[in-house]
């Protein structure tokens, strides 16, 4: 098996997508330096720094000419893959324009840049999967919401809501959290050119001009100021990441717990094969939401570590900047991994509103405990009437009568309207109210996404 089990051919399908692992991959990255060279070099020659065939030269190059196993071995001894990567690159390039390949610019430059190039393609993965998730739980939300079931708090049944509010609830969630993707791109997407210790001060008072067409040949945001040793960015798209995952692992959560065979109130799109037991031939697992889980379970280690990267010493730090490799490819990928996890759930969940009635039915009328005492508050006050009510719903624990029966029953509770009150579709007018805001809100972010 791979080191990581995103790159493993074992395990790498069932926790990311090829999408999002090309992406990320060795030939991205080679294609991307490539890029940001004839970036560097098309900018420079603006500026008549370097020869203007010096970026067409690099333009003909392609990963495939480039022998990436030759440059992962001299990587060993360089510290970074930048050097042999240049160095293969040079050796490719007719003799007049290899002494201005990279000039003035730095390790750093290069593979920051680069590291954009693939994010920007990452995000835009992400949004397509996102608005698809997003679709399919407002359709979730908007077809069951007045489907009445148990609204559970600390693992209890608590009082009725609707399953279109729990739908709702992680569009809502997954919404929040999309709606900050616009906003980040635009942070964090900025080219990186600063040179050996971020004041380029090989082209002198030129520099910030440079770099600032540099970032124009890549359609990247100009930084104000080398970011070198200013690792918001990195940081804060892992925490966006960590983010997404965690929405998603709300989903995953509740879906997880709610096909559990004592509630049984929803089940994961089957396929034959999906879910299976090596031992119980009978089993049919949540592996969506175990996908999803399992990325949450890592997500948030990989993100700190970033925000940790931000403690940079000086100009350039060591370590701290080269750890960013593994947390934040490593991001992307469980991100998109559970995201397509979330793509079944959201289109293919099975609700069933036979057993979420009768698991309303299951408290014997306890779930309404909490109208019944709103009921009374007006005649006895809140304190009273609560303890009226709780002294009720021990008798339906102890006897397990129907708390309705109970209600009728009790000379003080008389006159409350006892059919009202134990009416599931009168409790759900709030719930189905905030189904509609949250709707609406979910929507007015999808189109933000493709």
């Amino acid at each position: 098996m791979s080191l990581s089990a995103l790159e493993s051919v074992l395990t790498g399908p069932l926790f990311t997508t090829k999408e999002m692992s090309a992406a990320f991959g060795d030939d991205s990255l080679v294609a991307a330096m490539l890029e940001v060279e004839a970036a560097l070099a098309r900018a420079q020659a603006r500026f008549g720094l370097v020869p203007p065939g010096l970026a067409t030269a690099l333009s003909l190059i392609s990963p495939g000419d480039l022998d990436l196993v030759e440059i992962g071995r001299r990587t060993e001894a360089a510290g970074v893959p930048s050097i042999p990567f240049l160095q293969a690159v040079q050796a490719r390039l007719p003799r007049e324009y290899e002494p201005h390949v990279h000039k003035g610019a730095t390790t750093q430059d290069l593979l920051d840049t680069a590291r954009i190039l693939q994010m920007r393609n990452g995000f835009d993965l992400l949004a397509l999967d996102i608005g698809v998730v997003l679709d399919g739980l407002v359709a979730l939300a908007t077809r069951h919401r007045a489907t009445p079931c148990v609204g559970r708090t600390y693992g209890q049944h608590a009082a009725p809501t609707s399953f279109g509010a729990k739908a709702a609830v992680w569009a809502s969630g997954l919404a929040a959290v999309a709606s900050g993707l616009k906003p980040l791109r635009e942070r964090v997407l900025a080219a990186s050119l600063g040179g050996p210790v971020g004041n380029l001060a090989a082209f002198g008072a030129r520099g910030p001009d440079l770099a600032d067409a540099f970032a124009q040949e890549l359609a990247l945001r100009p930084a104000p100021m080398v970011w070198h040793a200013s690792r918001s960015r990195m940081a804060e798209t892992g925490a966006w990441l960590a983010m997404l995952i965690g929405a998603l692992a709300k989903l995953a959560t509740d879906v997880a717990s709610l096909a559990s065979t004592e509630i049984g109130e929803v089940s994961e799109p089957h396929a034959p094969g999906r879910g299976g037991s090596s031992a119980m031939p009978h089993k049919r697992n949540p592996v969506s939401s175990t996908v999803i889980l399992a990325a949450h379970q890592v997500a948030p280690g990989l993100a700190q570590s970033l925000v940790a990267a931000m403690a940079a010493a000086h100009e350039r730090p060591a370590g701290a900047w080269h750890g960013e490799w593994h947390a934040l490819p490593h991001l992307f990928g469980l991100a998109a991994g559970a995201l397509k996890e979330a793509k079944s759930l959201a289109l293919g969940l099975q609700p069933d509103p036979a057993r979420m009635a009768a698991n309303i039915d299951l408290t014997r009328g306890l779930l309404f405990a909490d109208k019944v005492a709103a009921r009374l508050s007006p005649r006895l006050g809140r304190e009273a009437a609560h303890a009226l009510v709780e002294r009720a719903a021990e008798t339906v624990r102890t006897t397990g009568r129907h708390l309705a029966d109970v209600v009728r029953e009790d000379p003080d509770m008389a006159g409350i309207g006892v059919d009202e009150a134990f009416d599931v579709s009168a409790a759900l007018e709030g719930a189905s109210a905030w189904v509609d805001r949250a709707v609406k809100d979910a929507r007015t972010v999808r189109l933000q996404f493709p």
